[in-house]
């Protein structure tokens, strides 16, 4: 165990300087709504409409939540239903930091069947990725399945090279450390946000020890108000932080 743990510190630790190096070289990097002030108000919010949320659901015996596929991804999947909630004045208006107000969050009920928290998803870093999605998929049908890859972050998913992709760089930035993120796909096509460094920055910073079997994605869950977008499954595989296919 102690070799097991040794080994993620080293791992986590190469991650977060990476990052300190991004944030060096790219300046503030800093979302609009990632300053400390601007992350209070959206908390507050969060934490005004999950009041909202456990009174419409005492009341009820229900969540104000959208109808969704069963295929959704279960960070995208129950959008809360604000129409519904200011209609029956379980709120007074749509939060300003809402999508549907003109803000950049679409906000979310996780842990619907055991303990409801609402958890805010960033709707343009979720745009931009839609977007990459698109162009990768096109590229494979005109390269034969051929996936426009750089390097390998984990076994099986691929840095995505935007210079064959024809397009630029996504400017997009993680909700839970100031840095840009990467984007990568795995061996299909599919694309994801890379949320390692965000990962060993958490267990690192909260001397964590997570089990081989736990979704790590949780990690950040439970410890922020924001859920990773388009994300993969995360482990720990020998002591290592590691994106899984599903």
């Amino acid at each position: 165990m102690r070799k097991t743990n040794s080994r993620m510190f080293r791992r986590g630790m190469g991650l977060i300087l990476c990052a300190a190096l991004l944030f060096l070289t790219s300046g503030c990097l800093y979302p609009r709504d990632y300053t400390p002030g601007q992350t209070t108000n959206v908390s507050a919010a969060v934490r005004s409409v999950e009041d909202a949320v456990r009174r419409y659901q005492e009341d009820t015996g229900l969540l104000p939540i959208q109808n969704a596929d069963a295929s959704v991804p279960v960070y995208e999947k129950y959008r809360i239903d604000f129409a519904k909630m200011k209609r029956m004045g379980y709120i007074e208006a749509i939060p300003k930091a809402a999508f549907e107000s003109g803000g950049r969050y679409i906000f979310l009920i996780v842990d619907e069947e055991t303990d409801p928290k609402v958890r805010l998803l960033d709707a343009p870093v979720y745009q931009a990725i839609t977007d990459a999605q698109r162009n990768v998929e096109a590229y494979m049908k005109d390269h034969g399945g051929k996936l426009p890859a750089d390097s390998e972050p984990y076994p099986g998913f691929f840095y995505l090279d935007f210079k064959r992709l024809g397009m630029k760089r996504p400017d997009i930035r993680s909700m839970f450390a100031p840095r840009p993120l990467e984007l990568m796909a795995d061996a299909k096509g599919n694309v994801y946000a890379d949320y390692g460094i965000d990962l060993a920055q958490q267990i690192r910073d909260h001397n964590l020890t997570p089990s081989p079997d736990e979704d790590l994605r949780r990690i950040l869950v439970e410890r922020t108000p924001f859920v990773p977008v388009k994300s993969p499954v995360y482990r720990l595989v020998e002591g290592e932080i590691q994106a899984v296919p599903e």
